[in-house]
């Protein structure tokens, strides 16, 4: 039993006789999904890029979120200051 991965890599696993074959099998070259149609292998899955804290707070909160946010924080601040 063969499998190809997208980068055209074949793999032939060996699987116990009574195991059941599954349809895809890991690359081990390349790490991609690897198929048992050489015509039609798996599609590569699509990765997200590694996002930072701020790229996530910035998905929820608007520019005059952020600002009216920063505001009330300098404000308690400053009072603070005043004590």
């Amino acid at each position: 039993m063969s499998y190809w991965c997208a980068n055209g890599h074949e793999s032939k696993p060996s699987f116990a006789v009574d195991a059941e074959i599954p349809e895809e099998w890991d690359c081990p070259r390349c790490g991609l999904p690897a198929g048992q149609d050489e015509k039609n292998p798996p599609a590569a899955p699509r990765t997200e890029p590694y996002k930072t804290h701020l790229a996530y707070v910035k998905e929820r909160r608007s520019d005059a979120d952020g600002e009216a946010i920063l505001a009330e924080a300098l404000e308690r601040l400053r009072q603070r200051r005043q004590i």
